[in-house]
Protein backbone atom coordinates (compact mmCIF):
# COMPACT_ATOMS: atom_id res chain seq x y z
CA UNK A 1 0.00 0.00 0.00
CA UNK A 2 2.45 2.83 -1.41
CA UNK A 3 1.73 6.10 -1.22
CA UNK A 4 3.26 8.90 -3.65
CA UNK A 5 4.71 11.95 -2.17
CA UNK A 6 2.24 14.65 -3.48
CA UNK A 7 3.73 18.03 -4.35
CA UNK A 8 1.12 20.18 -3.74
CA UNK A 9 0.63 19.03 0.11
CA UNK A 10 5.03 20.08 0.23
CA UNK A 11 4.97 16.42 1.15
CA UNK A 12 8.64 14.97 1.59
CA UNK A 13 9.08 11.84 3.58
CA UNK A 14 11.41 11.24 6.18
CA UNK A 15 13.59 8.02 6.03
CA UNK A 16 16.56 8.30 7.57
CA UNK A 17 16.48 5.85 10.87
CA UNK A 18 19.44 7.75 12.60
CA UNK A 19 17.75 11.05 12.40
CA UNK A 20 14.35 9.51 13.17
CA UNK A 21 16.22 8.38 16.20
CA UNK A 22 17.49 11.78 17.24
CA UNK A 23 14.35 13.04 16.83
CA UNK A 24 12.51 11.04 18.77
CA UNK A 25 15.63 11.19 21.84
CA UNK A 26 15.23 15.00 21.38
CA UNK A 27 11.26 14.62 22.43
CA UNK A 28 12.01 13.12 26.10
CA UNK A 29 8.30 11.93 26.37
CA UNK A 30 6.48 9.92 28.87
CA UNK A 31 3.09 8.09 29.02
CA UNK A 32 1.54 10.80 31.02
CA UNK A 33 1.68 12.86 28.18
CA UNK A 34 -0.93 13.71 25.68
CA UNK A 35 1.39 14.38 22.04
CA UNK A 36 -0.45 15.97 18.73
CA UNK A 37 1.54 15.06 15.35
CA UNK A 38 0.88 17.40 12.17
CA UNK A 39 1.55 16.15 9.30
CA UNK A 40 2.53 12.76 10.01
CA UNK A 41 3.31 11.24 6.34
CA UNK A 42 3.80 7.82 6.20
CA UNK A 43 4.40 7.47 10.04
CA UNK A 44 8.25 7.37 10.67
CA UNK A 45 8.18 9.12 14.01
CA UNK A 46 4.40 7.92 14.81
CA UNK A 47 4.90 4.35 15.09
CA UNK A 48 7.76 4.48 17.87
CA UNK A 49 5.67 7.18 19.80
CA UNK A 50 2.40 4.68 19.27
CA UNK A 51 4.68 1.55 20.02
CA UNK A 52 6.11 3.36 23.53
CA UNK A 53 2.23 3.65 24.28
CA UNK A 54 1.78 7.77 24.44
CA UNK A 55 -1.39 8.53 23.59
CA UNK A 56 -1.45 10.41 20.26
CA UNK A 57 -3.58 12.47 18.05
CA UNK A 58 -2.14 12.75 14.54
CA UNK A 59 -4.02 15.35 12.03
CA UNK A 60 -3.12 14.76 8.18
CA UNK A 61 -4.43 16.70 5.49
CA UNK A 62 -4.20 14.29 2.70
CA UNK A 63 -7.55 11.35 2.75
CA UNK A 64 -4.95 9.09 0.90
CA UNK A 65 -3.01 9.34 3.61
CA UNK A 66 -5.37 9.35 5.93
CA UNK A 67 -6.53 5.61 4.71
CA UNK A 68 -2.40 4.47 4.74
CA UNK A 69 -2.27 5.71 8.26
CA UNK A 70 -5.78 4.57 9.51
CA UNK A 71 -4.62 0.46 8.01
CA UNK A 72 -0.95 0.93 9.10
CA UNK A 73 -2.26 1.67 12.64
CA UNK A 74 -5.22 -0.42 12.72
CA UNK A 75 -4.26 -2.22 15.79
CA UNK A 76 -3.17 0.48 18.01
CA UNK A 77 -5.90 1.67 20.20
CA UNK A 78 -3.45 4.82 21.64
CA UNK A 79 -4.12 6.75 17.94
CA UNK A 80 -6.56 9.11 17.23
CA UNK A 81 -6.42 10.09 13.48
CA UNK A 82 -7.90 13.75 12.72
CA UNK A 83 -8.45 14.12 8.53
CA UNK A 84 -8.12 17.84 8.66
CA UNK A 85 -6.28 21.01 7.18
CA UNK A 86 -3.80 21.71 10.15
CA UNK A 87 -4.23 25.30 9.83
CA UNK A 88 -7.74 25.40 10.58
CA UNK A 89 -7.76 22.47 12.73
CA UNK A 90 -8.79 23.37 16.55
CA UNK A 91 -5.84 22.13 18.69
CA UNK A 92 -7.68 23.17 21.94
CA UNK A 93 -10.48 20.85 21.18
CA UNK A 94 -7.78 17.86 21.65
CA UNK A 95 -6.53 18.89 25.39
CA UNK A 96 -8.87 18.12 28.60
CA UNK A 97 -9.06 20.12 31.43
CA UNK A 98 -5.66 20.83 32.76
CA UNK A 99 -3.97 18.72 30.16
CA UNK A 100 -0.92 20.92 28.15
CA UNK A 101 -0.19 19.00 24.77
CA UNK A 102 3.19 18.51 23.37
CA UNK A 103 3.03 19.12 19.76
CA UNK A 104 5.74 17.83 17.10
CA UNK A 105 5.54 17.72 13.22
CA UNK A 106 7.59 17.83 9.82
CA UNK A 107 5.87 20.68 8.40
CA UNK A 108 5.42 21.82 4.48
CA UNK A 109 7.72 24.93 4.19
CA UNK A 110 4.56 26.78 2.65
CA UNK A 111 2.23 26.98 5.86
CA UNK A 112 4.89 26.62 8.13
CA UNK A 113 5.01 30.26 9.58
CA UNK A 114 1.15 30.96 9.18
CA UNK A 115 0.29 27.01 11.37
CA UNK A 116 3.15 27.59 13.88
CA UNK A 117 1.01 31.29 14.84
CA UNK A 118 -2.37 29.52 14.56
CA UNK A 119 -0.88 27.24 17.10
CA UNK A 120 0.44 30.23 19.15
CA UNK A 121 -3.18 31.34 19.53
CA UNK A 122 -3.12 28.13 21.75
CA UNK A 123 -0.39 28.80 23.86
CA UNK A 124 -2.01 28.31 27.83
CA UNK A 125 -2.78 24.64 26.10
CA UNK A 126 0.63 23.62 24.85
CA UNK A 127 3.67 22.59 26.84
CA UNK A 128 6.23 22.67 23.64
CA UNK A 129 6.65 22.47 20.25
CA UNK A 130 9.49 20.39 18.16
CA UNK A 131 9.05 21.43 14.51
CA UNK A 132 11.31 20.20 11.69
CA UNK A 133 11.56 23.09 9.00
CA UNK A 134 13.15 24.86 6.61
CA UNK A 135 16.86 25.62 8.36
CA UNK A 136 16.36 29.33 6.47
CA UNK A 137 13.20 29.85 8.39
CA UNK A 138 14.38 27.95 11.85
CA UNK A 139 17.46 30.42 11.71
CA UNK A 140 15.09 33.29 11.16
CA UNK A 141 13.30 32.48 14.57
CA UNK A 142 16.70 31.83 16.78
CA UNK A 143 18.48 35.28 15.24
CA UNK A 144 19.50 36.92 17.97
CA UNK A 145 19.54 41.24 17.30
CA UNK A 146 22.36 42.58 15.00
CA UNK A 147 22.07 39.17 12.82
CA UNK A 148 20.88 39.77 9.35
CA UNK A 149 18.45 37.06 9.49
CA UNK A 150 16.77 38.69 12.45
CA UNK A 151 13.47 40.02 11.88
CA UNK A 152 9.65 40.10 12.17
CA UNK A 153 9.11 36.39 12.43
CA UNK A 154 12.14 36.28 15.36
CA UNK A 155 10.55 39.34 16.90
CA UNK A 156 6.85 37.47 17.12
CA UNK A 157 8.29 33.99 17.91
CA UNK A 158 10.42 35.11 21.05
CA UNK A 159 7.67 36.72 22.27
CA UNK A 160 5.44 33.81 22.79
CA UNK A 161 8.85 31.13 23.08
CA UNK A 162 12.16 30.24 24.15
CA UNK A 163 13.39 29.16 21.00
CA UNK A 164 15.85 26.18 20.70
CA UNK A 165 17.95 25.39 17.19
CA UNK A 166 18.37 21.50 17.91
CA UNK A 167 20.46 19.88 14.69
CA UNK A 168 20.48 20.15 11.05
CA UNK A 169 18.82 17.86 8.42
CA UNK A 170 20.52 17.28 5.17
CA UNK A 171 18.29 16.88 1.76
CA UNK A 172 19.35 13.16 1.42
CA UNK A 173 17.52 12.09 4.81
CA UNK A 174 13.60 12.92 2.81
CA UNK A 175 12.26 10.86 -0.22
CA UNK A 176 11.83 12.88 -1.91
CA UNK A 177 15.05 14.89 -1.39
CA UNK A 178 13.76 18.70 -0.86
CA UNK A 179 16.42 21.27 -2.32
CA UNK A 180 17.11 23.18 0.77
CA UNK A 181 18.32 21.82 4.35
CA UNK A 182 15.91 21.60 7.39
CA UNK A 183 16.50 22.02 10.68
CA UNK A 184 14.35 20.92 13.95
CA UNK A 185 13.60 23.20 16.33
CA UNK A 186 12.22 23.10 20.04
CA UNK A 187 9.22 25.73 21.13
CA UNK A 188 8.50 26.13 24.51
CA UNK A 189 5.21 28.63 25.27
CA UNK A 190 6.57 30.84 28.13
CA UNK A 191 4.09 31.01 31.28
CA UNK A 192 4.27 34.52 30.79
CA UNK A 193 5.67 36.78 27.88
CA UNK A 194 9.47 38.05 28.68
CA UNK A 195 7.76 41.76 27.98
CA UNK A 196 4.92 43.19 29.15
CA UNK A 197 2.49 44.87 26.24
CA UNK A 198 -1.04 45.73 26.23
CA UNK A 199 -1.55 44.89 22.59
CA UNK A 200 -0.07 42.14 20.70
CA UNK A 201 -1.98 43.90 17.66
CA UNK A 202 0.09 47.06 18.46
CA UNK A 203 3.27 44.80 18.85
CA UNK A 204 2.71 43.21 15.94
CA UNK A 205 2.37 46.58 13.86
CA UNK A 206 5.31 48.11 15.06
CA UNK A 207 7.48 45.03 14.46
CA UNK A 208 6.13 44.69 10.64
CA UNK A 209 6.89 48.16 10.13
CA UNK A 210 10.08 48.37 10.79
CA UNK A 211 11.40 45.34 9.23
CA UNK A 212 9.07 46.46 5.83
CA UNK A 213 12.17 47.77 4.54
CA UNK A 214 15.48 46.50 6.35
CA UNK A 215 17.53 49.44 5.46
CA UNK A 216 15.26 52.32 6.37
CA UNK A 217 16.50 54.24 10.11
CA UNK A 218 13.46 54.03 12.91
CA UNK A 219 12.76 57.63 12.35
CA UNK A 220 11.57 56.70 8.80
CA UNK A 221 10.30 52.97 9.04
CA UNK A 222 8.25 53.67 11.79
CA UNK A 223 7.29 57.88 11.16
CA UNK A 224 3.46 56.90 10.61
CA UNK A 225 3.68 56.04 14.05
CA UNK A 226 5.37 57.36 16.15
CA UNK A 227 7.50 60.77 16.41
CA UNK A 228 11.46 60.73 16.69
CA UNK A 229 11.41 62.49 19.58
CA UNK A 230 9.32 59.88 20.92
CA UNK A 231 11.82 56.97 20.06
CA UNK A 232 14.55 59.24 21.66
CA UNK A 233 12.10 59.83 24.94
CA UNK A 234 12.14 56.05 24.87
CA UNK A 235 16.25 55.97 25.55
CA UNK A 236 16.19 54.45 21.55
CA UNK A 237 18.09 56.25 19.34
CA UNK A 238 15.99 56.62 15.50
CA UNK A 239 18.71 56.60 13.02
CA UNK A 240 19.42 52.76 13.57
CA UNK A 241 17.16 49.83 11.70
CA UNK A 242 14.80 47.70 13.19
CA UNK A 243 17.23 44.50 13.03
CA UNK A 244 19.18 46.20 16.43
CA UNK A 245 16.35 46.40 18.01
CA UNK A 246 15.86 43.94 21.10
CA UNK A 247 12.25 42.21 22.16
CA UNK A 248 12.19 44.35 24.97
CA UNK A 249 12.55 47.99 22.73
CA UNK A 250 10.44 46.73 20.66
CA UNK A 251 7.78 46.03 23.00
CA UNK A 252 8.39 50.04 24.45
CA UNK A 253 7.76 51.45 21.46
CA UNK A 254 4.65 48.90 20.70
CA UNK A 255 3.43 50.19 24.41
CA UNK A 256 3.96 53.65 23.24
CA UNK A 257 2.11 53.63 20.06
CA UNK A 258 -0.86 51.48 21.57
CA UNK A 259 -1.53 54.19 24.32
CA UNK A 260 -0.36 57.51 22.10
CA UNK A 261 -1.48 56.91 19.07
CA UNK A 262 -0.87 59.04 15.85
CA UNK A 263 -3.64 61.10 13.98
CA UNK A 264 -4.36 59.50 10.93
CA UNK A 265 -3.13 61.03 7.74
Amino acid sequence: MAHIARKRFGQNFLHDHHIISNILGSLAYNKNQHWVEIGPGQGALTESILNDGIQLDVVELDRDLVRFLDFKFRNFSNLTIHSSDALKFDFSALATQGEKLHILGNLPYNISTPLMFHLLENTPLIADMTFMLQKEVVDRICAAPGNKKYGRLSVMMQYYCATEHLFDVPPESFNPAPKVMSSIVRLIPYAQPPVIIDSIKSLNTVVTAAFSQRRKTLRNSLKKLILEANIIALDIDPTIRAECLSLEDFAKISQFVHQNPLPEE
